[in-house]
């Protein structure tokens, strides 16, 4: 027979243990504490995303990067961008003309220009103009310190097979001229 003192103890421990179940899970995908970003991240990928500093331009790692592939967010790892939309721009940063996935990129206007972030983490990512070439007319202009390149050959082994299509075999070539 189940005691009354028993029957209560688990009526509430079970509500308890699912909630911080709940809470535990939601610390998960809130992402890292700033303490934690900083030991995963250079000081300078730290100063772009969280506190919307700028790289040296053409002193970044993808200002120039010509290869076929898709653009991640540092922190969260959400796809943003892929290289069939880079342009050169002349500026020394990677820039392009739409993101990957709409979705993923919050523009938000700060100070008479648009600031460009991530919408899992909130990583500043760059800015966004309306200098850019056709169709779009857009350029965004992104700091390679907020990103990771993942290349077209290593998609689906990184977690990202559903773009994979984007660069079949035979137009990865062509598609990576920017």
């Amino acid at each position: 027979m189940i005691t009354m003192q028993l029957m209560n103890a688990v009526r509430f421990a079970m509500p308890l243990s699912i909630l911080s179940g709940l809470l535990l899970s939601q610390s998960l995908l809130a992402g890292d504490t700033k303490t934690q970003l900083k030991g995963r991240l250079t000081p300078l990928q730290y100063e772009v995303t969280q506190n919307g500093g700028t790289e040296p331009a053409f002193h970044n790692a993808y200002w120039d990067n010509k290869k076929p592939g898709i653009y991640v967010d540092i922190v969260s790892g959400e796809a943003l961008f892929s290289s069939r939309d880079k342009f050169d721009s002349g500026t020394g940063w990677p820039s392009f003309t739409k993101p990957l996935v709409p979705g993923n990129v919050v523009e938000v206007a700060k100070n008479g220009s648009i600031d460009v972030r991530s919408k899992k983490a909130d990583s500043h990512l760059g800015d966004k103009f309306h200098d850019g070439p056709p169709p779009t007319g857009i350029r965004y202009c992104l700091d390679s310190a907020a990103l990771r390149f993942v290349p077209a050959a290593e998609l689906v082994k990184e977690g990202y097979g559903k773009y994979a299509g984007e660069f079949a075999a035979g137009d990865a070539a062509a598609r990576g001229n920017n």
